[in-house]
């Protein structure tokens, strides 16, 4: 329960307080292409939470961040490096977990279904 609480609290700082630490060129992006509201939260969370720490993302939200888009994924992820609680972290590391989380996602909805 404290792990939930934890993410949602990372997932509101994502959404809200990024947008004000972000460069430019990210912000930009995200307004143009309407970002912050292609994905429902739940898969947000898990997106989130499987490129940023410990997790896996669900078909159903691989499904999701396909149609966010890899444009879009791209700049919120950098967005959220910005932020002052994840300038700990290694930006190559976390942008190596956002393109293979993208590419395993891509890759599970390109695929063709299993006839039965």
């Amino acid at each position: 329960m404290a792990s939930l609480n934890v993410s949602s609290v990372l997932v509101v700082l994502f959404l809200t307080c990024g947008a004000v630490m972000a460069t430019k060129e990210n912000d930009q992006i995200i307004k143009e292409n309407n970002c912050e509201s292609k994905m429902g939260l739940p898969c947000v969370l898990e997106a989130f939470t499987s490129i940023f720490n410990t997790g896996i993302i669900s078909n159903k939200c691989c499904g999701e961040l396909v149609v966010l888009g890899k444009v879009c994924h791209s700049a919120l992820v950098k967005r959220t490096l910005e932020i002052p609680l994840f300038k700990n972290l290694n930006p190559a590391t976390i942008i190596a977990k956002s393109i293979q989380t993208w590419n395993n996602c891509l890759a599970l909805i390109d695929s063709p279904s299993p006839s039965t």
